[in-house]
């Protein structure tokens, strides 16, 4: 099998799953976010710290069991399903092993191989950059159709499901369409958690480094009362993070 690009490893990742994981940051990602703060990963020919097999990373993730075995492993990036071959093959792997495994994606694949892979996924942690189908393609260059066509693959698979959504002041952070993601995530009963992720710049000096404009150059964070906020709002619909 050919290796698997990684972008970054992660070993003590308390933010992407339940529990302490062991996360993999895949290299190479079809849309353009605005608020993307990794702008690296972006390319899938890009520098990358790892070239590895499945094989090579499961023995890194088990460097750190006694820590992650009540959590798990994570697959994040960029898009991991740009790799999904490697997802499907490492996920199998960490399965055999009992690890709880946990794909982060914005469903932007929603096919073929990309679908194998989610045969041994527990957990999707799926991106939902926004429902309005006017703004998802100015917001991240691709288009909203695959996006609401994985939930529905995850729920006819039995899934569990957690959304995440940035908001971002001016883009995202509006209740009209904060209500419509509660609405949607009413409807599934595959998702368990919706998580409200704050817009921050940490990301920005990424793109000087790499001779990029900044897409959302001079919006300030989202403050943590705001997004308090908007968790309590969409807790009516699903239990919020």
């Amino acid at each position: 099998m050919k290796k698997g690009r990684i972008h970054s490893i992660e070993s003590f990742g308390t933010v992407d799953g339940p529990g302490i994981r062991f996360v993999a940051f895949m290299q190479g990602c079809p849309l353009r976010c605005q608020y993307c703060h990794n702008p690296d990963t972006w390319d899938p020919n890009g520098n990358c710290q790892y070239e590895l097999t499945p094989e090579e990373l499961l023995r890194q993730a088990l460097r750190y069991r006694s820590y992650i075995a009540t959590g798990g492993v994570t697959l994040s990036g960029g898009e991991p399903l740009m790799q999904s071959e490697f997802v499907k093959e490492y996920f199998r792997l960490c399965r055999q092993e009992g690890l709880h495994t946990a794909l982060d994606t914005s469903g932007a694949y929603c096919s073929g191989h990309a679908l194998e892979a989610l045969e041994h996924t527990d957990l999707v942690l799926l991106d939902i950059k926004t429902l309005n189908p006017d703004l998802y393609p100015k917001l991240t260059g691709g288009k909203l159709e695959n996006n609401l066509r994985m939930l529905d693959v995850l729920q006819e698979r039995g899934i569990d499901t957690w959304l995440r959504h940035v908001v971002v002041p001016g883009l995202t952070d509006n209740d009209e369409w904060l209500d419509k993601v509660g609405q949607l995530a009413a409807q599934f009963s595959v998702v368990k958690k919706i998580e409200i992720l704050p817009y921050h710049t940490l990301g920005k000096f990424k793109y000087e480094k790499m001779n990029l404009s900044y897409p959302l150059e001079g919006v300030e964070p989202l403050s943590r009362e705001r997004a308090q906020e908007i968790r309590e709002r969409l807790s009516a619909y699903k239990p919020c993070s």
